[in-house]
């Protein structure tokens, strides 16, 4: 007869193998996930507030150099990229790694995908949305940013459809397409759950986006079919959209800037940011809205694993930067990246290698990845220093070139700190209002994970406590 110890010992065991051990039934998840859709408490409101306070900053300051002139910027020769460029590859990063996240771990089936990957799919769309700003902010003359568009011309001129600019306005809205897309698809059976829950008017916009899904099967046999195909196109395509961006950098000859690792470094890069941002967000959701049953240390530990691999990947490759500047032997690529460590920029170098190269260490030890307070305050130095490290790939390049006669210093402006900061205002206002409009937890792949109750621990027909299938019998 087995003892108490070996009883206790199997269900610890039983509750170690299933990713939300304390979550038991269906009717749970949708409760638990729905509630989420009521009526705002005052901590969003708040929230909200600062959001929308934030994309005031944004929008006034934008409105005020357009009317000013791009000359109320810090931009000036030689940097002609600076706090705007900077911004929109922080954004492009954050946004290219959300839908990696998703649909990579869907197609390797990891069991801790389902109640992160919503909000990872949110945060690329807003993402985008964020960093399509940059470029027609940085334009300076806003009515003129249509010559971004590859639109056919006579003579070629412009559009430069050799311009690593160009690419980028494929590249992104491709990305944005298929991100959209994919977002919307997986959300489409959570909606249908919302709208048998919704009244008024909700159940009627709940309605219209779920596009008459009643969960037959050969409505979840098309589904599975189409998610698996957007999710194998959006893996490579995210991979070749960052590397795309890279070479805006790449693709020239500005010291510092011409090397072929940029674009698994930026691949990494974005990964590592993403994965950071994807912690900053879930931490505050699962505290204000109690979902320690569906977003556990268990998630939080894989995601941080995730978070120090990628960290390993960024900090070896910016070794192999100071290495290979080294080891050229070119005066110009030795001098810009002395100047990087020890120039004017030394602060900013600094902050990049500590925040993305040694305060993720810390996360070698079990204690610090189960320690959600932590996590969060480790994955907000990380957001910091990958900023500054697109700060330090753009302006110590451009400010620090091969004629000495052309260094200069750069200085961003307030009206380019106010644009910047209102561009977390404007991401924010979009995401919390994600969260109060549509399930930011995936309903339907949750269940999935959770073992159907089918049996009874002891008693008769209505009696005892029900268990998983999945566990182990009793004497």
């Amino acid at each position: 007869m087995a003892t108490a110890t070996d009883a206790n010992l199997t269900e610890a065991q039983r509750r170690g193998a299933l990713a939300h051990p304390d979550v038991e039934l269906h009717s749970e998840v949708n409760r638990d996930i729905l509630k989420m859709l009521s009526a705002p408490g005052k901590g969003w409101w708040f929230l909200f507030s600062l959001a929308v306070l934030g994309v005031g900053l944004l929008f006034g300051s934008w409105g005020w150099q357009v009317y000013r002139g791009i000359g109320v910027s810090g931009l000036t020769s030689p940097v002609g990229w600076g706090a705007y460029i900077t911004t929109f590859v922080f954004w492009v990063g954050i946004a290219h790694s959300g839908t990696l996240i998703s649909a990579i771990l869907f197609l390797f089936r990891a069991p801790w995908r389902q109640s992160i990957y919503r909000m990872a799919e949110a945060m690329t769309v807003f993402g985008v949305m964020t960093a399509g700003l940059f470029p027609l902010i940085h334009v300076g003359r806003v009515w003129h940013a249509y010559w971004l568009i590859p639109y056919p011309n006579a003579r070629y001129l412009w559009p430069n459809f050799r311009s690593p600019l160009v690419w980028d306005v494929f590249a992104v809205t491709t990305y944005f397409t298929v991100s959209s897309v994919f977002f919307y698809l997986g959300m489409v059976p959570d909606m249908a759950a919302a709208r048998d829950q919704a009244k008024g008017i909700r159940r009627k916009l709940y309605s219209v986006i779920a596009l008459g899904w009643r969960g037959t099967d050969r409505q979840w046999h098309h589904f599975g079919k189409a998610y698996l195909f957007l999710a194998a196109l959006a893996t490579p395509l995210v991979l070749s959209v960052h590397s795309v961006v890279s070479w805006d950098f790449a693709m020239s000859i500005v010291p510092g800037w011409h090397a072929t690792v940029f674009a698994p470094y930026f691949v990494a890069g974005a990964i590592f940011s993403g994965v950071a941002m994807v912690i900053t967000l879930a931490v505050p959701i699962r505290k204000v809205f109690g979902l320690e049953a569906y977003l556990t240390t268990k998630h939080f530990d894989a995601m941080a694993k995730l978070v120090m691999l990628t960290s390993m990947i960024v900090f070896y490759a910016y070794l192999t930067e100071f290495f290979m500047a080294w080891y050229s032997g070119e005066p110009p690529e030795k001098q810009m990246f002395w100047n990087r460590l020890f120039g004017h920029y030394w602060w900013a170098t600094w902050i990049m290698l500590i925040c993305n190269g040694m305060v993720p260490m810390m996360l070698w030890f079990k204690r610090i990845r189960h320690s959600i307070p932590a996590l969060f305050a480790i994955t907000i130095f990380i957001n910091i220093g990958m900023w500054f490290e697109r700060y330090v790939i753009i302006v110590t390049s451009l400010s620090h070139e091969y004629a000495p006669f052309a260094w200069g210093v750069y200085r961003p402006s307030l009206t380019e700190m106010g644009i910047v900061i209102g561009s977390f205002g404007w991401f924010s206002f979009w995401f919390l209002l994600f969260i109060r409009l549509l399930p930011p937890v995936a309903i339907a792949e949750l269940k999935e994970v959770i073992p159907p109750m089918m049996r009874r621990k002891s008693g008769g027909h209505d009696g005892g406590d029900a268990v998983p299938a999945t566990a182990p019998a009793g004497d």
